[in-house]
């Protein structure tokens, strides 16, 4: 068989394979690994599953965006169930006079899910001025409300915890953590850059511990179902769809400006958010910090964290089904550019430190140009033609990067930049 036969034969077989693999997509189901087709380098985010080209924004809206969704649901961060119907809210501890009058505290319990038993309790600090809904960075932390403000007023959180967390004692909180992580949130600075900050534990929604008998777990498990199923959501995912649930209460508050609600992580946490803002189109900017594997790093690299490493150390993060990639990554039917692409066209700010290479800065970079061509064809200048940027320069274009010097943190430098990419792109600054 000559060269030309050879691979016209190879194509109708590739383009059969693809059209049986659309099939079972739009039948609800998904090829096992072994079946997916190995791509050594990034796949081709406006490439569909049967091999078709994305030539529109109305085919990216209409298939190719719900097809990727579909596609990291299953292979990767587990499917989360739908939003609640409803929620209710209480309100506590309201102080109208925080830093010195400039700002409103509050705490809000978010109550939700079967027999509203899912409580989230959030942490509000709203500037007082100017008048009128105020832009809001969303963000979850690592170790309870209480750690980002000198506030003995705030509320333990009640939820396990671990016990590296500052003041935690037999991974239950304690007052000796008050106002420890102050430095790493920043709070004053972002009121008074006139934005509010809405912030939660983590824990509230799902303890960081290889455990799905405890969080919100439990209360989504099918009837009768027994086990896990490879698909059922991970940590992460809960933890995006928690953070969905803070702002199914920000989008109904007038006190907050719908169209500029900002989500903010950092490390796991910032997985969290790029993968809540990709779900999310409610979030209007989007800001993983040092988010690395399984969020702003690509999964086929050789720099840092590994798909493999990060599941064996964290195996409660992703859905079952991702420790399938762990030998071959190249069988993923995406990358992680492929969620920044799903937040396109809004802005999305990767920002990094040069000695957190187990994040694969460099690598991070590639992931955003990868993501170009799908904000290009949505009509948004995406990376606006830009190369790597020097250190302490923020790249403030649709998708945007910074790094600085120093390690694996957030500081409130790393917030400073934060502000300076939401003014750029909320249309200057609030006040």
């Amino acid at each position: 068989m000559n060269l030309s036969l050879q691979l016209a034969c190879l194509f109708t077989i590739l383009t059969l394979a693809g059209a049986g693999f659309a099939a079972l997509l739009q039948a609800g189901e998904l090829p096992a690994v072994s079946e997916l087709k190995p791509v050594a380098e990034l796949p081709d985010p406006l490439l569909m599953f049967d091999g078709s080209k994305v030539a529109s924004s109305e085919q990216w809206i209409k298939n190719r965006r719900p097809e990727l969704i579909r596609l990291f649901q299953h292979y990767m961060y587990g499917r989360p169930p739908a939003a609640p119907k409803a929620f209710a809210t209480a309100i506590h501890r309201v102080d109208p006079a925080y830093f010195g009058g400039k700002a409103t505290k509050k705490e809000v319990t978010i109550s939700f899910g079967p027999g509203y038993a899912l409580k989230i309790e959030l942490l509000l600090v709203v500037p007082n001025q100017p008048a009128g809904p105020k832009p809001v960075f969303l963000g979850i932390n690592f170790c309870g409300n209480h750690t980002l403000l000198d506030d003995p007023t705030i509320a333990l959180p009640l939820a396990w915890m671990p016990d590296h967390c500052p003041g935690c004692r037999d991974h239950q909180a304690t007052d000796a953590g008050r106002g420890s992580q102050k430095e790493v949130w920043a709070v004053e600075q972002t009121i008074d850059r006139g934005y509010a900050l809405a912030c939660f534990y983590c824990g509230d929604v799902d303890p960081d511990k290889n455990d799905f008998s405890d969080g919100v777990h439990p209360f989504y498990v099918a009837p009768g179902q027994v086990g896990r199923d490879p698909s059922d959501w991970g940590t992460i995912a809960a933890w995006a769809w928690g953070m969905q649930r803070a702002v199914d209460y920000l989008v109904a508050n007038p006190e907050f400006d719908r169209a500029r609600i900002a989500a903010v992580g950092h490390s796991r946490l910032g997985k969290t958010a790029l993968l809540a803002g990709a779900l999310d189109e409610r979030i209007a900017l989007v800001i993983p910090h040092q988010a690395g594997c399984g969020g702003t790093a690509p999964s086929r690299h050789n720099v840092g964290e590994t798909v493999k490493q990060i599941n064996d150390h964290f195996p409660h993060w992703f859905c079952d089904e991702f420790k399938k990639f762990n030998d071959q990554v190249e069988r993923l039917p995406f990358d992680q550019h492929c969620l920044v692409a799903l937040c396109a066209p809004r802005p999305v700010l990767f920002s990094n430190a040069q000695e957190d290479t187990w994040a694969d800065p460099a690598g991070q970079f590639r992931v955003l140009q990868a993501a170009d061509p799908v904000y290009r064809l949505l009509g948004s200048p995406g990376l606006a033609g830009h190369a790597l940027p020097e250190v302490d320069r923020l790249l403030d274009t649709s998708l945007g990067y910074y790094i600085r010097p120093g390690k694996h943190a957030m500081t409130t430098g790393d917030w400073k930049v934060f502000l300076d990419f939401a003014d750029k792109h909320f249309g200057g600054k609030p006040r």
